[in-house]
């Protein structure tokens, strides 16, 4: 990669991180991005001011080739449309190559749900010492508040209130918002503030802790799901996230209250709280075919 593109994309890099305060996770998939772009521009010997919309085209052409998929490339265009604006608001180029291109359309997977009693399968283990209750109050939270594993993890003891039921948690794009949860929830969290508070001797403000008394990090807690699902006997795997689908999947499917799903999640966009309407639909389709006297066809 030439110097001059190098400067630019550590000062974009700097500009996120500094100004626009996005999260490292959300930087480092830029970064992922912008190095597809700058390994092209390598072979193909281009500078930033010199990169067109042919190019980009060519470069997307070959990724797809590659086997990166739809979704991802979307995602790619995405971040160059955001450096490349990025690079006009500073006068480094005079237009933006990404404008007016379009990924390839992949199909829409829709998310894996738990159902009722499914959860309450998952929720039914023994809770034996510290670490179970741990798990315990882990689980019903992700399951009562829809949290994303993240703003899990990231959680703080102050940002608890177990006299209004409510949890701050902080999402995407450091956004703050502010939960209900529900009382199984706090009564599993009442008693693992109880065993954090007379067997984990630690300094730490973070919720969950591990046993060496430090924050519980993502990756040990999609552990921990893991474990207990397997021993619960579960099928399929088990994930965090699923948590997060099933809590949406049956809110709203009680509620019918798509814009209030919207707010708990925390999505910025409606439309992507709207992949659980198709949920929705599927679980009334099955209600209708088994229930309506003319819905189940008959072979001949």
């Amino acid at each position: 990669m030439n110097t001059a593109m190098k400067e630019r994309i550590q000062e974009f890099e700097e500009h996120l991180r500094t100004e626009r305060r996005l999260s490292n996770h959300t930087i480092v998939s830029y970064q992922r991005d912008l190095k597809k772009l700058t390994i092209w521009c390598t072979e193909s010997k281009l500078l930033l001011q010199d990169i067109t919309a042919q190019d980009i085209r060519a470069c997307l052409s070959s990724l797809h080739k590659n086997g990166l998929g739809g979704k991802s490339i979307q995602r790619w265009l995405s971040s160059l449309r955001t450096f490349f604006n990025y690079c006009i608001k500073n006068q480094w180029i005079n237009k933006n190559p990404v404008n007016g291109l379009t990924a390839p359309k992949s199909p829409k997977k829709l998310p894996k749900t738990l159902d009722v009693d499914q959860v309450n399968q998952l929720l039914s283990f023994t809770t034996a010492n510290w670490i179970d209750f741990r798990d315990h109050a882990i689980i019903e939270l992700l399951y009562s508040s829809g949290l994303r594993l993240a703003e899990l993890s990231g959680l703080n003891l102050t940002e608890l209130d177990l006299k209004e039921c409510s949890v701050r948690v902080t999402g995407k794009g450091n956004k703050t918002r502010t939960l209900p949860v529900g009382r199984q929830a706090i009564e599993a969290l009442k008693i693992w503030l109880q065993y954090r508070q007379n067997k984990v001797a630690t300094e730490s403000t973070a919720m969950f802790l591990n046993i060496h008394g430090k924050r519980l990090s993502p990756r040990s807690i999609q552990d921990r799901l893991k474990k207990i699902s397997i021993r619960q006997g579960m099928q399929g795997k088990i994930h965090p996230h699923m948590l997060r689908h099933s809590f949406a999947s049956h809110m709203l499917e009680s509620s019918g209250d798509l814009r209030a799903v919207q707010e708990l999640l925390g999505h910025q966009n409606i439309s992507t709280t709207q992949i659980y309407t198709h949920l929705d639909f599927q679980h009334l389709a099955k209600v209708y075919d088994k229930a309506h006297p003319r819905a189940s066809k008959k072979s001949n």
